[in-house]
């Protein structure tokens, strides 16, 4: 017993990158069996062989950092999340290229990216390309990129007052509360993700199950309801047979993904372990309260859309159409607010009803404002939609009372007193990097119209865009090496956003 107690604790010494690659490692057992069972021995050998040189690879740098004290500074956690996003797709890949030797690597590096940071973006259009197992690698290493933000959230960013815990926080973004208790000499990075992992790993782990479970009793497909479970979760839109629109299940079975979904409005709905935790509860919460609106004002919005074109075109109106297009509507817009980006079977029924074409720039705003803060969510948060909201309403009151004071209530307390200017700055940020990113797929060649798609498919982690928000689905395996490196780029940036980038860059962070 204590020789393991010293193992395990000379591997949570180790940098967070390497205790990535060691969790990487292991993970491929999981494709690797999957494989023999399925008589997929290819891949099997692939998974198995990457796996074991992995933990090879792992054993020989731990014995290398075995007895070296470890650096609890405020950079090293945040350099090593940005780290595993860029490097560790690489060793994601190599299975990968060897159980399918008909690709490049370069469009493996991109999958994985994309898995990685939970954007679902593809550039396989065909899912009969890929074997099971593959399909299986994909879907568990978005599910791993949406825990590994679940963890992070809490045990770096927050104590950092990044991520979107800055329009809440008192001290400046990229640098702790003086006193908060965050300090080295009281609870080391370490031992906060160590913590944050055992309270939110089993939480994880058993929605994920229970999802899964209800799936297959919904009549899905084992293979397929995993992924589907996982890809939920993890806000990823990853799926083995091109959707959900293409699976077995019927709106009972979209019903029970969407109920998952709201884990991506607010924390609150699984953990209270943020400063973003309200006395009030989740009813109170603003992040869900305002995701709830987005939630039933956007369909109804587009219900009456369809309505309005249905009468134009002279068409006769079923109720029960009318029934499957506002589903349809309700379904995909949560999907899309929380950046899932599956899209209901009952969308494309309500393009038809209505005669109107994929009101694709409503779908692209959607993603935008994204989902809740610390959750596996992206785009801009609803948070900062919040604090930019409740600064627009005290702005008309003091037009009408110059002199009055502000009564915000307990949900505006929550922010600090330049909350709002923070969340606009941010807001500044993403726009200015929504354009760098365009022009930048437009020097390469794209045309400007899917280089703004794949813009903000790619910031806001929102991949499935690429084939729904535009006219026509964008073949990114057709795109050259300089487009999906941009790509690449932007997955990396709107996954850690552009305010932890710039607080790398603070000489405050490297002297912390």
């Amino acid at each position: 017993m204590p020789q393991s107690i010293t193992i395990r604790r000379e591997i949570t010494q180790l940098p967070l990158f390497l205790q990535l690659f060691g969790v990487s490692a292991v993970s491929m057992i999981v494709p690797s069996m999957h494989g023999l069972v399925a008589n997929d021995h290819l891949a099997s050998r692939a998974f198995l062989y990457a796996g074991v040189l992995g933990l090879v690879a792992f054993t020989l740098i731990a014995i290398a950092h075995a007895g070296r004290k470890p650096l609890d500074g405020a950079l090293g956690p945040l350099l090593s999340l940005l780290s595993a996003f860029v490097f560790l797709p690489v060793f994601f890949a190599v299975p990968f290229i060897e159980a399918l030797p008909t690709t490049r690597f370069v469009n493996v590096y991109f999958e994985m990216v994309s898995a990685l940071t939970t954007t679902g973006a593809t550039v396989f259009d065909d899912p009969n390309r890929l074997s099971d197992t593959l399909h299986l690698w994909r879907a568990q290493v978005g599910w791993m990129g949406g825990l590994l933000m679940w963890v992070t959230a809490s045990a770096i960013l927050a104590p950092l007052h990044l991520g979107g815990f800055e329009v809440t926080a008192q001290a400046e973004p990229g640098r702790a509360d003086e006193g908060s208790g965050v300090r080295v000499g009281r609870i080391t990075p370490r031992q906060r993700l160590l913590r944050t992992t055992q309270a939110l790993l089993p939480i994880y782990v058993g929605l994920t199950l229970l999802l899964w479970l209800l799936l297959v009793i919904g009549g899905e497909t084992a293979l397929v309801a995993l992924c589907h479970a996982m890809s939920v979760l993890a806000t990823s839109g990853i799926s083995p047979i091109g959707g959900i629109e293409e699976a077995q299940i019927n709106v009972s079975g979209e019903a029970v993904m969407m109920l998952f979904m709201f884990f991506a409005l607010s924390r609150l709905t699984f953990s209270k372990d943020t400063v973003t935790a309200t006395q009030g509860g989740l009813m109170t919460d603003p992040e869900f309260r305002i995701g709830i609106l987005v939630v039933v004002g956007v369909p109804l919005l587009l219900f009456a859309r369809h309505w309005i074109g249905a009468f134009e075109v002279e068409l006769e109106v079923d109720g029960v159409r009318a029934l499957h297009a506002l589903w349809g509507a309700i379904f995909t817009v949560m999907s899309f607010l929380t950046t899932t980006g599956f899209v209901s079977e009952h969308w494309i029924e309500a393009q038809g009803w209505s005669g109107l074409r994929t009101p694709g720039l409503v779908l692209m705003g959607l993603a935008l404002i994204g989902g809740g803060v610390a959750t596996t969510a992206g785009g801009v948060k609803l948070l900062r939609v919040f604090a930019l909201y409740q600064n627009g309403v005290r702005e008309m009151d003091r037009l009408v009372y110059p002199n009055s004071v502000s009564g915000a209530g307990t949900a505006g307390r929550r922010l600090q007193r330049n909350g709002a200017f923070i969340a606009w700055i941010f807001f500044m940020l993403f726009a200015m990097s929504l354009a760098g990113v365009t022009l930048l797929l437009t020097l390469t060649g794209a045309p400007f119209d899917a280089a703004m798609v794949m813009s903000v498919a790619t910031l806001s982690t929102t991949g499935p865009l690429i084939e729904h928000a535009a006219d026509a689905p964008i073949r990114l395996i057709e795109l050259g090496i300089a487009a999906k490196a941009i790509l690449c780029g932007a997955m990396v940036l709107g996954r850690l956003e552009t305010l932890a980038i710039i607080a790398l860059l603070s000489p405050n962070l490297w002297r912390a």
